[in-house]
């Protein structure tokens, strides 16, 4: 086999690892294909063979890459017109076995919002860490910092994401029942009935990014949410088509008009299953890769779609 066609094997190997890794840090899929692209013209560019640890040097690259992509798009956080929510997802998760629940759920969008509240070098050992098993020798290598001090950055990360307590989703089945309570709370305009499902603190965000109409605050309690979604969006949602699809690993609803995705909502739970974040996509930058199925694989985080080859960065 010639030289190319092997580092090309090795970075396929490792591409679904990559592009997990950079969606997690970065919340866009355009973001993370230029990371993973970035990853891939450099990785061409090495003499492979007098590379010890074509993983762990793939990984450094990656995760050096959106350090910087982080660090550029802080300005533009700032400047963004309403709340922020990572771009959703369609994925695809077979059955879930309970010792991979976890692992299942660091790539819902409650946790991506938590992994905001992290610096960019806590998220990046975090992830490498907790997420993708690495060692504390291999994260500190990445982030080119003493394994002393990387001990101490994942650890810090580590009590800022329990402090948040992000809950697990409930099992499918019990998503299945309330997407149908939800749905039926709205046909029916029925305030009383949204407001049984949501918890008493809940939050509502919709992210348009200054380019679709969409709420430049959020709503927050049961009340005013339930109101809001069975008032306002009820008569919205009334022309158009509503399908049940997985976002990020949870069962989530996207509105179509036209035959186009205009609004995708997802939602996060508390522990008592009810809805604790409402999750409201209408930025249509943040639409277009909705076509597209990614699968996660639970073993170690990655994500790929069909069809994707590294001769496609090329």
């Amino acid at each position: 086999m010639s030289k190319s066609r092997v580092a090309q094997s090795q970075f396929e190997k490792m591409r679904p690892q990559l592009m997990g890794l950079a969606y997690r840090m970065l919340g866009t899929v355009a973001d993370a294909e230029d990371a993973v692209q970035d990853t891939f013209l450099k990785w061409q560019a090495q003499e492979i063979e007098r590379i010890n640890n074509a993983d762990a040097w793939l990984t450094r690259v990656c995760a050096n890459h959106c350090l910087d992509i982080l660090k550029s798009a802080h300005k533009t956080r700032l400047d963004y017109v309403g709340p922020w929510i990572p771009e959703p997802l369609q994925t695809l998760t077979t059955d879930t076995p309970e010792s991979a629940l976890d692992k299942a759920q660091t790539l819902t969008t409650a946790f991506l919002m938590v992994l905001e509240r992290l610096t960019p070098k806590e998220r990046a050992a975090y992830l490498l860490r907790e997420v993708f098993a690495n060692s504390y020798r291999e994260v500190a290598d990445v982030l080119q910092i003493s394994e002393p001090t990387c001990r101490q950055l994942v650890s810090r990360a580590k009590r800022n994401v329990q402090s948040a307590a992000p809950r697990c989703a409930p099992p499918p089945k019990e998503q299945e029942q309330f997407l149908d309570a939800f749905l039926a709370a709205v046909e029916t305009g029925s305030v009383e009935k949204m407001q049984r499902l949501l918890s008493a603190s809940v939050r509502y965000r919709t992210d348009g990014g200054g380019k679709a109409t969409a709420l430049t605050r959020s709503l927050d309690g049961a009340e005013q949410v339930a109101k809001y979604i069975v008032r306002i969006l009820g008569r919205l949602w009334d022309q158009n088509q509503t399908r049940l699809v997985e976002l990020n690993g949870v069962r989530s609803l996207v509105v179509f008009e036209s035959g186009e995705a205009h609004t995708a909502m997802s939602f996060g739970f508390d522990e008592a299953g009810k809805v604790a974040d409402v999750f409201v996509s209408r930025n249509p930058d943040k639409l277009g890769h909705l076509s597209l199925i990614y699968t996660h694989d639970l073993k170690n985080g990655g994500l790929w779609h069909e069809g994707f080859s590294a001769s496609n960065l090329q």
